[in-house]
């Protein structure tokens, strides 16, 4: 009983709990469970209110207190080629399952043919490494706080925390201990917040659910199960492996510690707000330095996106199916360099994947029937979320064992 009540008193069971009540409720309403929505919305706000400080303040800190330490170059390294590799390796992934279980063969959407529609042809460009290199610059770092561009956000605090590192610690030590304080302040407050998470996933949920139903599945179920599958394949051994491999921690003890972090991000469908509990998990309970988490952990919730990768390579794979394209290998190139520059550049926001169709307009796949999957995006947004939080979470692990930062 005991056991029972602790349990019950863990916010992450209860975030659990509240997905299943969400999810029957929504079934059960359908439509009109949309009076749940404001919960979810609340509690999203509520999320992204703390957020941009907690990144901006947080980086700073982690990059002045790695910038005068050996270690920032090698972390660093480590991080990019951690997200680049594994979101290459995603979907690569993504392309074998595709061709091995045939998710779009013989399936039939002439019922479905209302849905299609060629107005997202001009959605598929991808910005050239010219046009992202300066995206990423702020011309106006309070515009860019205002807007919540997170990568600009990023450049400027990680080049201002390099700048305090190397000014002398007399006068460095005093502004770090305050910044330390504001991050306690900030994660007391998301624990405040989080008091509130199990209602808001049970709207999220709700609403969800109720609105999209499962209707719209059957057509996609082959394809549905098949991402699926590859998310777990993904999330629970490729990432545990590479834990294992390359860090002292346990991929047994790494799993157990996500489940607070990966409920939080299948209900709000968001790296960025799921970041705060993510942080609060990789530094209390995986042991991850400070200083290591707060460069990594932002940074991966901005650019680190391997289920959006494994979505990408297996929707590609799916209409080709369907649509009867042969792929050949300049196609599955075109799809892999594709999906990984998508998947990096991809925000860490719930919404649609219009991404996507720069995948298919490279492999030369009709784009059409994409209005089909745009319609259960959420279901497929809680899902392929869940996993890109556990990559940020295996990189924060690996780079802290290989960088070896000191705090």
């Amino acid at each position: 009983m005991v056991k029972v009540k602790a349990a019950l008193g863990n916010v992450g069971v209860q975030v659990v709990i509240a997905m299943v009540l969400g999810t029957l409720v929504g079934a059960m309403m359908g439509p009109s469970a949309a009076v749940f929505a404001p919960l979810g919305d609340l509690f999203i706000n509520l999320i992204k209110m703390l957020v941009v400080p907690l990144i901006a303040i947080a980086i700073i800190a982690g990059a002045a207190n790695l910038g005068g330490s050996s270690a920032a170059g090698k972390l660093g390294a480590a991080t990019f080629a951690f997200f680049l590799g594994t979101s290459a390796l995603a979907v690569a992934l993504a392309l074998v399952a595709g061709e091995l279980f045939q998710p779009g063969h013989g399936v039939d959407l002439s019922s479905a043919r209302h849905l299609f529609s060629n107005e997202y042809a001009d959605k598929g460009g991808v910005p050239g490494a010219v046009e992202t290199v300066l995206g990423m610059i702020p011309t106006n770092i309070f515009q860019s706080l205002n807007d919540a561009n997170i990568l600009q956000i990023m450049v400027f605090c990680l080049f201002l925390g390099i700048a305090l590192s190397r000014q002398p610690d007399a006068q460095r030590q005093p502004l770090m201990q305050g910044m330390d304080t504001i991050v306690n302040a900030f994660i007391w407050m998301i624990n405040v917040v989080m008091w509130l998470a199990p209602l808001g996933v049970f709207g999220l949920m709700a609403d969800a659910v109720g609105t999209f139903g499962f209707a719209m599945l059957n057509l996609v179920m082959n394809l549905f199960l098949v991402y699926v599958f590859a998310i777990l394949v993904f999330g629970f051994v490729v990432y545990p492996l590479l834990v294992k491999l390359f860090s002292s921690q346990s991929a047994l003890e790494f799993l157990s510690k996500m489940k607070k972090p990966q409920a939080v991000a299948l209900s709000t469908s968001s790296s960025m707000a799921t970041l705060p509990v993510t942080m609060e998990v990789v530094e209390e309970e995986l042991g991850v330095s400070k200083p290591t988490a707060a460069f990594v952990l932002p940074l991966g919730a901005t650019i680190n996106m391997s289920g959006n990768a494994i979505y990408y390579g297996l929707v590609a794979v799916f209409f080709a199916q369907v649509f009867n394209v042969d792929l050949g290998l300049p196609a599955y190139l075109a799809i892999i360099f594709t999906s990984t520059l998508g998947a990096i550049g991809q925000a860490g926001v719930p919404g649609p994947s219009f991404l996507v169709v720069a995948v298919l307009l490279a492999a030369g796949i009709p784009i059409e029937g994409l209005p089909l999957l745009f319609a259960l995006d959420r279901i497929f947004d809680m899902i392929r979320t869940a996993l890109n939080i556990t990559g940020d979470a295996a990189c924060a692990v690996i780079v802290d064992r290989l960088a070896k930062p000191t705090e």
